[in-house]
């Protein structure tokens, strides 16, 4: 077993805490990666705080699956990686391998897939994150992070990038093609930016004027104040995607009512209160409702790929360990532009 220091809270109120987390030795098809940057994402503190809807936390809790590091040791049967080089792990460790779902590459839809952390492992005991020095995992769940990438701005793309890219290509976001993306910040600054090299007319609503000028400029071609009941009129019935980055619950019938002939909202995230819409919203032009997880990991190589080529990355705030609390309590503010990122070097500091 390998040592390792970590950060963990140990309940829904409690402060993040310096500890000791024990990884499993390298087996034959291991990566040991020594964890350079850790993105820190909403769910995170949904899943420390236990705030998500019929969510449940498992105690202590490490969080963490935007990580981003340096391969430093290797399986005997090892054939995807070697030592030095640079790798990512998103929000799965483990899935079955075995089912429809995982043979299609959408290994997010497995019935038996094993999160990052807050999750039992195959050895029956619970995983830890990427606020932590180092992991060990499967080959088959790590990814290739490009050269091009500097691993601080990575680490938000193994859950971020994803998480847009995913929905972006699924719905055939391209030129020709107009998409919305509700909330601009940690997820949907990255989704502007892929759906604009995408070739998509890309539209940004955010309750928050502040933010017009770096829609503009990470590719938005245009920005409307959330609140903008005109702004709603006029977009009426022109968007052939919306994808909801935001937390809480929105006027969903305001935003379908944004949905050309067989347009699509797509929701990624989980409000705390049920979603409600008027039925009639979606007999007009055939709209759809739909959302989705993440992405597989074949899929998630290919965001790092398309990213490398198109020089996407995440806008950071890096952070030291021991101001995690002050992050998530920003975080929950909207006072972060986009996202913060854990430098684990200092993780070892008290």
């Amino acid at each position: 077993m390998i040592t390792v220091n970590a950060r963990c809270t140990c309940s829904p109120g409690g402060s993040f805490q310096s500890t000791t987390i024990r990884r499993r030795r390298v087996g034959d098809h291991d990566v040991l990666i020594d964890i350079a940057y850790a993105g820190i994402c909403h769910s995170d503190v949904e899943h420390a705080r236990m705030s998500r809807q019929g969510g449940n936390t498992l105690y202590p809790l490490t969080p963490g699956h935007e990580i981003a590091g340096v391969v430093t040791a290797v399986g005997a049967n090892v054939t995807r990686f070697r030592v030095g080089d640079r790798a990512g792990v998103g929000n799965m460790v483990d899935a079955c391998r075995s089912c429809p779902n995982c043979s299609a590459g959408l290994e997010q839809y497995c019935s038996k897939r094993v999160l990052t952390y807050n999750s039992i492992g195959r050895d029956g005991l619970p995983t830890h994150g990427g606020y932590s020095q180092k992991i060990v995992v499967d080959e088959t769940f790590a990814v290739r992070i490009p050269d091009s990438i500097p691993l601080q701005n990575a680490a938000p793309l193994m859950c971020a990038g994803i998480t847009l890219y995913s929905p972006l290509r699924h719905w055939n976001a391209g030129p020709g093609k107009r998409v919305g993306i509700v909330g601009f910040g940690g997820l949907g600054h990255v989704g502007v930016q892929i759906s604009k090299a995408l070739g998509a007319h890309t539209t940004v609503f955010d309750l928050s004027e502040s933010k017009r000028e770096d829609a503009h400029r990470m590719g938005a071609d245009e920005f409307c104040v959330a609140m903008d009941t005109a702004a709603f009129s006029r977009l009426a019935s022109s968007f052939d995607l919306v994808i909801s980055t935001v937390p809480a619950s929105v006027d969903m019938d305001a935003y379908l009512g944004l949905l050309a002939l067989d347009g699509t909202f797509v929701n990624l995230s989980v409000p705390s209160k049920p979603v409600n819409f008027s039925a009639a919203s979606l007999l007009a032009n055939r709209r759809a409702i739909a959302g989705t997880r993440s992405g597989g990991l074949r899929e998630t190589q290919e965001m790092l790929d398309f990213c490398a080529r198109h020089q996407i990355g995440a806008e950071i705030e890096v952070i030291a360990a021991d101001r995690i609390d002050e992050a998530f309590e920003r975080l929950l503010a909207g006072d972060v532009r986009y996202r913060f990122v854990i430098d684990i070097s200092t993780m070892a500091d008290d």
